[in-house]
Order: structure tokens, then sequence, then C-alpha cells
């Protein structure tokens, strides 16, 4: 199952990328997420809840450059994944965020959930959250500017 999803933001490009990074915040606007605990600069592990099916996984970040794309890809745990989150600059105060997530259904409720763009619906939903957070603030709560070059083995 492929989603993309997508949302203006206003919010400097620099800004929105460095609140992207801050993978441990992401609770804070993405239902269904529990807890996000980075483990190094690449990797990340992720507790969520998403209609009372409780699932844990761990994800490797492929690639990151900053102000452009953050890419990942799951390697332990019960969902499989890769997607990749792209920030474009639109002007000085506007960026556009992009997000593309590939996912395996696991199990007779996620190809429903499939059938009725569960997936799509939520990733939107959450881009909302996202924006309303991020504006609200007007700041990242962290940065992490290093880039990441680390294909799949």
């Amino acid at each position: 199952m492929t989603t993309e999803e997508s949302i203006v933001v206003d919010v400097p490009v620099r800004t929105v990328y460095n609140q992207w990074t801050q993978f441990e915040d992401f609770p804070r606007f993405m239902s269904g997420v529990e807890r996000v605990v980075q483990v190094d600069d690449t990797h990340n592990h992720w507790v969520t809840n998403i209609g009372g099916v409780r699932r844990e996984f761990d994800t490797r970040i492929t690639e990151q450059r900053p102000d452009e794309r953050i890419a990942w890809t799951t390697e332990e745990g019960e969902v499989r994944q890769a997607g990749v989150v792209t920030f474009h600059r639109l002007d000085e105060t506007h960026t556009k965020v992009l997000v593309q997530l590939d996912m395996e259904p696991e199990g007779v409720a996620e190809a429903a959930a499939e059938k009725l763009d569960v997936v799509g619906k939520q990733t939107s939903a959450d881009l909302r959250k996202f924006k309303a957070f991020i504006e609200a603030r007007g700041t990242e709560t962290g940065a992490w500017r290093e880039e990441v070059d680390r294909p799949q083995p």
C-alpha cells in the first residue's frame, strides 16, 4: 500500500525540517504514536497503538539531507514500511511537506484499512496536526542538521 500526502506550512523550511528531526516529539502530533525513542543518529524505536492494536518496531534513517528530505525503513518488529518526507521551500515563510509511505498490510485489519484508505486519511490528519503544532510554536523544539546516506544493504 502506498500513501502520499502533503501540506503547506506557514513556517520557513529550516524550522519545519528541524522540527521533523525531533522524532521523540512525534507523539505530540501523530495519532496512534505512543512513543519514539531515538536510539542513535539513524535508529528509532517506535511504540504505536492504532485502533487498539499495539505495535513496536525499529526504523533506520537511510537518507537525511538538511532542509530537503528524510528517508527511512523498518528493520525490526511488527511493522513493514519505508517512507520519505520531503521539504519544499515555497518562499521565505512557506514550506510544502510531502510524505510518501509504503506499507505492507499485516493481516485482515490492515487489509481492510488499506481498502478504506485509513493510512492516507491518518497521514493527512497528522500533517494538519503538525502544521498547527509548528505554526503555533513558530520555532522548532530542537534540530539535527547532519547528513545521512546509508542505503539499504
